[in-house]
This record gives C-alpha cells, sequence and structure tokens, in this order.
C-alpha cells in the first residue's frame, strides 16, 4: 500500500504522466484490484495510444478476467501501435502473446 499511495501522491502533482498510471495500475494487479487497473490502462491508451506497454498488459489483464475477445482486440490495436511506432521488440511481445491466445 506504501507504494500506491507514493504513486498516488506523485499523480496528484502530475495527474496525466503515463509511467505514473501504468506503474500505479500495475500495483493493483498485485492486489487484486483489477477492475481499477483495468480503467486506468484503458484510459492511458485512450488518451495517449501511442504508449506502447500498456496494450501488453491490459490484454493479459482481460485475459485473466476472462475477457478473450476484448483481449485479442487490444491485442490487435497494440501491434497496429507498436508497427506504427517502429517498435518491433514490443510487437513482437504482443504478436507471440496475442499468437498464444488465438491459436
Amino acid at each position: 500500500m506504501e507504494r500506491i499511495s507514493r504513486i498516488q501522491a506523485f499523480l496528484e502533482q502530475n495527474p496525466g504522466d503515463n509511467f505514473l498510471r501504468h506503474a500505479l495500475a500495475l500495483e493493483y494487479i498485485k492486489l487484486g484490484r483489477d477492475a481499477e487497473a483495468r480503467s486506468l490502462f484503458e484510459a492511458i491508451l485512450t488518451q495517449s495510444p501511442d504508449y506502447i506497454g500498456s496494450y501488453y498488459h491490459l490484454a493479459k489483464l482481460l485475459e485473466k478476467m476472462q475477457e478473450t475477445a476484448t483481449a485479442i482486440t487490444w491485442y490487435e490495436k497494440g501491434m497496429q501501435a507498436a508497427k506504427q511506432a517502429g517498435d518491433q521488440h514490443a510487437y513482437n511481445e504482443l504478436q507471440g502473446a496475442y499468437e498464444e491466445l488465438v491459436y
């Protein structure tokens, strides 16, 4: 909880910081607060679709929540965003997770 408190304090100073929001979402996942994590990831990607790292974590979370179709959609969006950004590493990671889920 201390980590969450520190991240939230930083977010009060800079509420649009995607790195901090992403970190907070990951902390929520550790505590089983999946709905809160999902909301943060979705907010990040809605406001900043080029924040590539959140696609993988959102889709994995959706898999865990047994929302396979929605997870597939986010993997596809993430692969497209990674390709546009020229981030081959992220693209490969997303594609691997996507293929593992689909096939």
